[in-house]
């Protein structure tokens, strides 16, 4: 098989006035605008807030102070000190230990559904466009069904028929975030479907999927990434709001939107057993937004210059 940078010169001329990528590949890609993203300062702060929380996560039970399920009946509600720092709850709980273990679930349950949605979504949106026809309709009518369903009221009915497994609505929150990632996917596949070097590359007789694979996907990784991202953060406070209203985590394991609902009737009392749990889902969602941000003015550096509207 040809190398896609070996097809006529009018191709290649073609495919560069339009910002595409001839001889990339989803590797090269992906290095490329995470280069670009950490050349930015909301790429870098977003990046080192959200690695800061995964790294935390991770290590969590080797670095907390107490035993974030142990209850201490002389310590309820306890004001922050040297020997808990953070305060304690209303069951005299180190209200640190619970925070830096309580974005463990969350972040797992929501990485491994915005990965799913990501790779679906993907996998959806450019066979649609490069199918065309038939299928393409039939596709986008489904994915708007799917959109139009009431997702938060679906989850709490998921939840409620497994109460207490958090993992069990990693399906359902990947089917119902990856209809944006099929609509942004498909959107770029069809604008490089009819570059030159697509077309060469399907004359040449190579198969679909390889010229899904070489031609395709390295053109539109970037902007399925930047979606991926947003989804991710709109993924955290979804799975945070199903925890605070009771139908994510199973207490009393440790979460932040179980722990800001626990909290929320003694704020008067204890304000930093809302107030810290509160911090860190927020700094969360705001690295993850943050990181798309800056992958989105990434992707427009990289496209803008070359006349292609990212």
């Amino acid at each position: 098989m040809l190398e896609p940078a070996s097809i006529t010169d009018g191709a290649v001329g073609s495919a560069d006035q339009k910002g595409l990528n001839v001889n990339s590949s989803p590797k090269r890609s992906f290095q490329k605008l995470l280069r670009i993203i950490l050349s930015t300062p909301s790429g870098v702060v977003g990046f080192g807030v959200v690695a800061a929380h995964v790294v935390v996560a991770l290590i969590a039970p080797a670095i907390v102070l107490h035993d974030p399920l142990a209850q201490d009946p002389n310590q309820i509600m306890a004001a922050p000190s040297w020997t808990h720092p953070f305060g304690t709850d209303l069951l005299g709980r180190d209200v640190l230990s619970r925070t830096l273990e309580g974005g463990r679930v969350a972040i797992a349950v929501t990485a491994l559904s915005a990965l799913l949605a990501l790779i679906g979504g993907a996998a959806i949106g450019i066979t649609a466009a490069m199918r065309g026809g038939w299928f393409d309709s039939l596709t986008m009518r489904l994915v708007e069904s799917i959109g139009a369903l009431p997702y938060l009221l679906f989850l709490l009915v998921l939840a409620n028929a497994f109460p207490g497994s958090a993992f069990a609505l990693v399906p359902a929150l990947a089917i119902f975030y990856s209809t944006s990632i099929v609509r942004v996917s498909r959107a770029a596949a069809l604008s490089v479907a009819s570059a030159d070097f697509v077309t060469a590359a399907r004359v040449r007789g190579e198969k679909a999927i390889t010229v899904l694979l070489r031609e395709v996907l390295p053109n539109v990784l970037d902007v399925v990434l930047v979606d991926g991202a947003l989804r991710w953060a709109s993924m955290l406070l979804g799975f945070s709001s199903l925890s605070f209203l009771g139908f994510g985590v199973a207490p009393p394991t440790p979460d932040w939107g179980l722990m800001i609902s626990d909290a929320r009737n003694v704020m008067a009392i204890a304000p930093w057993a809302v107030f810290w749990p509160c911090v860190a889902l927020s700094t969360l969602i705001l690295g993850a937004i943050f990181l798309a941000d800056a992958a989105s003015k990434a992707v427009g550096l990289q496209r803008a210059p070359e006349g292609l509207n990212p």
